[in-house]
């Protein structure tokens, strides 16, 4: 079993920043990858940006240039630095996990989301 905790949503205004973090735990030897993913009210869900257990990451281009992905795994944890922050970048946030990076679309292990605004 393994259980994935988003934290660090909130209010920002446009412009702004906010750093999202994801902590893994359980039955975690298995897993290697992990992502963020986004689902704005209307909208599919969506890949935001990805993380290999190389290091190898992904970004989906509306988040190249502003968003970083890191990861810490001493700590078994996951960060999405997230500048330059819009109004469309208002959504839930969700922390996912899985094995391969390229599994992330499809992740098994997900968190219960975080919602971030940007409103002025």
């Amino acid at each position: 079993q393994v259980q994935v905790v988003e934290s660090g949503g909130g209010l920002v205004q446009p412009g702004g920043s906010l750093r999202l973090s994801c902590v893994v735990s359980g039955s975690i030897f298995s897993i290697s990858a992990m992502g963020w993913h986004r689902q704005a009210p209307g909208k599919e869900r969506e890949v935001v940006a990805a993380i290999g257990g190389g290091g190898t990451t992904f970004y989906a281009d509306s988040a190249k240039g502003r968003f970083t992905i890191s990861r810490d795994n001493a700590k078994d944890t996951m960060y999405l630095q997230m500048n330059s922050l819009k109004p469309e970048d208002t959504a839930v946030y969700y922390c996912a996990a899985d094995t391969d990076i390229l599994k992330i679309a499809t992740a098994e292990y997900w968190g219960q989301g975080t919602q971030v605004t940007v409103s002025s």
